[in-house]
């Protein structure tokens, strides 16, 4: 294979991998469609500053849902690549923490969790996911972390319609 093909495209799918199946997946495992509204709210409810903290829609079986899949997946691509291992789990964590930290603003911000904030809900995921994978090293080149960004874009709001049309999610974003 080409190496710049392999340095710009297909590394850097394999490498945000784990952290696009870890932020994907929560709406399967805690959400409408596969445990019909059995997950519990990670904030139980309660509220600071007079709004919730995260909001209903993030679960503790969206985050443990998410998670397993992300380190499963982080183990699928260590079996070929070990290096991925690692990298994943660390992306797979980030990616979760990104998610909530964007929960959280908007709350603060008074923004109902139906409401759309393009950039935190499309790639604050993504930057906490490289920042926490960062130091573990083999980070994509400069024109595959390029593609990773306007990949993210095209996918997040590519599968949230879809979704939409599934009926797995309210809202088409």
């Amino acid at each position: 294979m080409d190496p710049f093909i392999y340095n710009t495209f297909v590394y850097p799918i394999i490498y945000i991998w784990p952290a696009y199946v870890t932020n994907g997946l929560p709406v399967v495992f805690g959400g409408t469609w596969l445990f019909k509204k059995v997950g519990r709210p990670m904030d139980g409810g309660r509220k600071f500053m007079g709004w919730p903290i995260f909001g209903k829609n993030k679960t503790w079986r969206g985050l443990i849902g998410g998670l397993a899949c992300g380190f499963l997946m982080s183990a699928i691509e260590g079996y070929f690549l070990p290096w991925m291992l690692v990298i994943g789990i660390l992306m797979s964590i980030g990616a979760h923490i990104g998610d909530l930290l964007g929960s959280f603003i908007k709350r603060r911000w008074g923004t109902s969790a139906s409401h759309s904030h393009f950039w935190m809900d499309s790639y604050l995921f993504l930057i906490f996911a490289l920042l926490l994978a960062y130091p573990s090293g083999n980070l994509p080149t400069l024109y595959g972390l390029i593609f990773i960004v306007l990949l993210t874009g095209v996918l997040h709001r590519a599968t949230n319609v879809g979704a939409f049309l599934l009926k797995i999610k309210k809202v088409p974003w």
